[in-house]
């Protein structure tokens, strides 16, 4: 099965909205492993709108299936991944101004830079994953500077999933298959939702994790967390 690994960017924005601990953080994420979670990804910002860098502390120990950090690979993001050893890294080349992840890397003009982060995360025994978009000769390039796994950037696919999807899904597939053939593994994420998900995953061979959050905590609010997250399982199983 895919794993389902839960966003928790959008709780810590909530909180932080009030100045206080509610909802709680780790609570939170304790509870979505609980309700069926395979996994807990958070994406620090250099603003802290969302997770703080003084999160990830609290919790690196608490988390028992499987943590995800994600971010722009800044010095100081590096020194928060190496100081807490998450079990995956994924590497996203976010402006520090941006909004959400819109972009996948070029891992061709950025090769040199990416070949040291990679073989430094490496080292300290931290599976890296690098955000793309489905295009062939970036995902050759992230096979080139060490990248274990790649995590398609799916916002494409799902704005022109209600138009077309098979149209949205065809540079998917076939990237898909390009990166298995180089023995890279292959997550997901943006935008993916009850109503694109599983179209996704049963055309993506070998899909191993997807990461979602807006959508799932957006469908929190009326479902609640444990029944949003046994939803989105429903979908990948």
């Amino acid at each position: 099965m895919t794993r389902l690994s839960v966003n928790i960017n959008k709780v810590a924005l909530i909180r932080n909205a009030r100045g206080s601990n509610l909802p709680n953080l780790v609570q939170i994420a304790i509870d979505c492993e609980q309700f069926g979670a395979e996994g807990i990804t958070v994406h620090p910002r250099p603003d802290e709108r969302h997770v703080r860098y003084d999160d990830i502390p609290a919790l690196q120990p608490i988390v028992k299936t499987e943590f995800n950090i994600e971010g722009n690979p800044t010095p100081e993001f590096l020194k928060l991944v190496l100081d807490n050893k998450p079990h995956q890294c994924t590497l996203v080349p976010d402006a520090p101004d941006a909004l959400t992840s819109d972009n996948g890397w070029d891992t061709i003009a950025n090769e040199p830079f990416l070949t040291d982060v990679i073989s430094e995360l490496k080292r300290a025994g931290i599976r890296v994953s690098l955000f793309m978009n489905p295009e062939k000769r970036f995902i050759e390039g992230a096979k080139k500077v060490g990248a274990d796994r790649i995590e398609f950037y799916t916002g494409p696919y799902a704005e022109q999933f209600s138009e077309n999807k098979k149209t949205a899904i065809a540079p998917y597939i076939a990237s898909a298959q390009f990166a298995n053939s180089l023995q890279l593994g292959i997550n997901a994420g943006h935008d993916l939702n009850l109503k694109n998900l599983k179209y996704f995953k049963n055309n993506i061979e070998d899909l191993l994790e997807v990461s979602i959050g807006h959508a799932l905590i957006c469908d929190a609010l009326y479902y609640g967390l444990h029944n949003a997250i046994q939803l989105y399982l429903k979908e990948l199983s």
